[in-house]
This record gives C-alpha cells, sequence and structure tokens, in this order.
C-alpha cells in the first residue's frame, strides 16, 4: 500500500513540465500565508496519508508524511504510547510539523517533533527519493526541519514515541504578574516539577498583565471523573479562576485523548471569531464541526468570495473604522526575555488572550534553519488576531519581528513574514541552505524559502 503510494508520487512529480514548480496536490493547510493559485497539477499524495506499522517494543511509529496528527494518535494509544511531541491542531500532519516545526505542552522536556525523528525518506527535487538520518545524509536531515517543502517533501518518517498513561490530572496556577508567571515556569522547567511531583505537560495563558495562568499536567492511571470541553463548556474558559488566594490553583482532569486535543474545539479561542462560543448556537453546532479543520473550511470559504472584505469594506465606509491588519504568528524568545516581550506586547499590540509554551531542544547540536541555542530555554508566544492597520503594509508584523529579533528570539514562518532578503539569510540558515538548495533542488523545482515564506506571489 506504502510503496504504491510513493510510485504515484514519484510519477506525478514527473508528470508536472520542468518549467513548472513543484506543490503539494493538497486541498487544506495549516499555513496563514497567502497561497498563489496554480493551474499547474501538484503531487498526488493520496497514499501516503497512513500509518504503516507500530512496533510497541520498540516504541517508535512509521508513518507516511501526510498522515495527520490525529490518525497518528488514534493508532498509538492503543498501545498506551504516543508522539513525543502532539501539536494542537488534529489535521497537522507529521512531514508538517517536521519541516515546518511544531510544538505543544511536552516541548519543554521533548522539544520538537523533528527531535524525535529516527530516519525519513525525502522527495528531493531531483526526482530521487532519499533516506536521511543521523547517520546518511546527515546535512539534508539536519537541514531539513523549517524547509517548509523548499528542498523536499517526507515520504516517510519513523519516530520515537513514550509511554503515556490514561488520563492527565491539570493545575491551572494564577498569577497577579507576567514575571512571576515566568519565574514559576522557569523553575519547574529546572526542577521538572511542582511541589515535589514531575510535572509532564505544562504550557500557559495570558489575559492581561496582571492575569495569567500556567497549566501543569501530570499523567496519571487512576480512574475518576474527567471534564468534557467538546460540548458546550470551553476550555480556555475553565482556566480562570478567581484572583482570592485561596483559590489561587484550580484543579481539573481529562483523559489522554481529550487532553492531547483540548485545543482543537475551539482552535484555542479562535472559533468565537465564528459565533462557535455563543450559548445559543453553540447548541446547535453540531460536535463533529466544533474542530479546526472546519473553521479552516469556513476561512477557505470566506478567502474565496472575499466575505470579511467585502463586509468590512462597507463597515470603514458606513462607521469610519480603519482597515485590519491580520497578525497571527508564534515566536520564540529566551526564557530570561520572556516578561519583557510579553510586557511589550500587551502594551503596543491589542490582542489577547496570548499562549505561551516553553521548550527546550532536546539534540546538542543545532538545526542550522532553526538556529536556537541547544540546552537553553525559550518560550513560543502565540497571538492569533488582527489589528488596526497602519499606515504601511505590515506595521504591526514588522515591529513584532524587530522586537523578537531585539530580544535574541525567533519566529516561526507559517504566517506573513516581512523580512528583507539579508534579514532572512541571517535568521534562516543563510549560507547552509543556499548549499542545501544547490544539492537536492538543483533546479529548483521546488520554491526557495524566501520566495515562500516571505514575498508575495
Amino acid at each position: 500500500m506504502h510503496e504504491a503510494g510513493v510510485r504515484r508520487l514519484v510519477a506525478s512529480y514527473r508528470a508536472i513540465p520542468r518549467t513548472a514548480t513543484v506543490r503539494l496536490a493538497k486541498p487544506t493547510s495549516n499555513l496563514f500565508r497567502a497561497r498563489a493559485k496554480r493551474d499547474a497539477p501538484g503531487l498526488d499524495t493520496s497514499g501516503l496519508t497512513g500509518v504503516i506499522a507500530v512496533d510497541p517494543r520498540a516504541r517508535t511509529a512509521d508513518v507516511a508524511g501526510m498522515c495527520t496528527y490525529e490518525d497518528l494518535v488514534a493508532a498509538t494509544l492503543p498501545y498506551g504510547l504516543s508522539p513525543l511531541v502532539v501539536p494542537q491542531l488534529k489535521t497537522i500532519t507529521l512531514g508538517g510539523a517536521v519541516t515546518g516545526l511544531g510544538i505543544e505542552s511536552a516541548s519543554f522536556r521533548n522539544g520538537l517533533p523533528h527531535e524525535s525523528v529516527l530516519e525519513m525518506d525525502i522527495l528531493t527535487g531531483t526526482g530521487e527519493v532519499i533516506t536521511a538520518s543521523a547517520d546518511q545524509h546527515q546535512d539534508l536531515y539536519r537541514g531539513f526541519p523549517n524547509s517548509y517543502g523548499t528542498l523536499g517533501y517526507s515520504v516517510r518518517l519513523k519516530i520515537q514515541l513514550e509511554a503515556v498513561k490514561p488520563f492527565v490530572a491539570l493545575r491551572h496556577l494564577r498569577f497577579g504578574s507576567i514575571n512571576d508567571l515566568v519565574t514559576a515556569m522557569d523553575r519547574i522547567i529546572e526542577t521538572g516539577g511542582y511541589d515535589g511531583t514531575p510535572v509532564d505537560y505544562l504550557d500557559g495563558v495570558v489575559f492581561s498583565a496582571d492575569e495569567g495562568y500556567l497549566c501543569i499536567g501530570v499523567q496519571t492511571g487512576t480512574p475518576g471523573p474527567v471534564s468534557d470541553y467538546t460540548g458546550q463548556q470551553i476550555y480556555y474558559r475553565s482556566i480562570r479562576h478567581s484572583a482570592d488566594k485561596t483559590a489561587a490553583v484550580k484543579s481539573d482532569r481529562l483523559t489522554i485523548h481529550d487532553y492531547l486535543w483540548r485545543w482543537d474545539t475551539d482552535w484555542f479561542w479562535c472559533s468565537r471569531a465564528f459565533g462557535a462560543q455563543n450559548p445559543r448556537i453553540r447548541r446547535f453546532w453540531p460536535r463533529r464541526l466544533r474542530r479546526s479543520s472546519f473553521y479552516w473550511k469556513l476561512i477557505a470559504l470566506d478567502q474565496r468570495f472575499n466575505i470579511a472584505d467585502r463586509i468590512e469594506k462597507r463597515s470603514i465606509r458606513s462607521a469610519g473604522r480603519p482597515p485590519r491588519e491580520r497578525v497571527v504568528q508564534d515566536v520564540e524568545v529566551p526564557i530570561e526575555r520572556c516578561a519583557e516581550f510579553v510586557e511589550w506586547f500587551l502594551d503596543s499590540v491589542p490582542i489577547e488572550p496570548i499562549w505561551l509554551c516553553p521548550l527546550r531542544l532536546r539534540d546538542p547540536d543545532r538545526w542550522p534553519l532553526y538556529p536556537i541555542r541547544p540546552g537553553h530555554t525559550y518560550v513560543n508566544i502565540g497571538f492569533w488576531s488582527s489589528v488596526p492597520a497602519g499606515a504601511t503594509a505590515g506595521e504591526t508584523n514588522r515591529l513584532i519581528e524587530t522586537k523578537v529579533s531585539e530580544l535574541e528570539g525567533h519566529k516561526s514562518l507559517y504566517s506573513d513574514a516581512y523580512y528583507s532578503a539579508d534579514e532572512f539569510d541571517d535568521l534562516y540558515g543563510g549560507e547552509t541552505y543556499k548549499t542545501l538548495k544547490k544539492t537536492y533542488d538543483p533546479d529548483s523545482r521546488f520554491l526557495d524559502l524566501y520566495a515562500k515564506a516571505v514575498q508575495r506571489r
């Protein structure tokens, strides 16, 4: 089955004219960058969407590149196993998380998804499928993360798994200052625990400068009542509680399955843009359609017919409101600069809540296209909304890019970016990337990373 899918993929590659840019024939995407409309056919990945095999003894899985984490988790949980890091949204693919990076609340101890990859088969720009690992084609193995399909597409990945227990006990700790929250986060990461108990999962939500939370998860096999946030209750709202010192900590429990997908039902908090958090609407909104993939379909429909833009233009004319700038980003800053960035952001950008997720690379060696320091803690800060547009295109996004660089941080490339070519080279691999491109895509069958991530097409 998998071999047949690979053959179809290679055949579809060979059928694409050499003058056309190679792309995936993929109807959906978790990228927020505008994608150019192309009439040329894409790569046929229809046979590369499943789990090939799970080895419970070795705690590994062989997975097709276009397999979603939803399907991957469904295949591993019956064995009491999970990927080391499960990104928050069900339709993120394993190949996408590796070439485009992914993160979640296990990242403070397990790093990023690409660090659990033992080997991968990659269709390169030469039309060959080659195996890359720490022992063979090591340059591609280390340069593939953050290349966003510009060096090739993963066909198969062999990944490590870890044992998990059936439930996750949660404690939501409230803080009245960003600095106190970050200090507590750093202490948990350095000690690996909280109140003498090892911590398995750690992330946080900031609602304002004086209301932020750390969400601590501990796996447990003890049966008991669990919460359900796929119905009328909404997960991110459940985190909040009184500022009373007697209620500084709030407890909760979820199944491991529901914990891994706790953010997907409401796309963190972004489902409110569709009215899905309105109790009167939510009551009639089918559960099966309360998920990120359906919200993506609504966005695709909106983009196809320019619904929001038309409404916004009418509103601007009638109410004198300024146009909006989309600010949908994830950035990483060193933990010692995290409070500084968050306080600056809350003062400068009218977006809330924001998500915090600490990470620490497991591998002592560097990943050249994502050059953050090994052995050092960073905090991913996610914010997804829009703000009044300024005088220049992308004004707020540019301010954020400047601030992140000033704080020695890094920015993910799944959304809008505005760097100059020289800035981009300094941040995302430079000469190392150019050498990889010449080696594995000598005829430039795939887009260049700068063209794909920054330039408008």
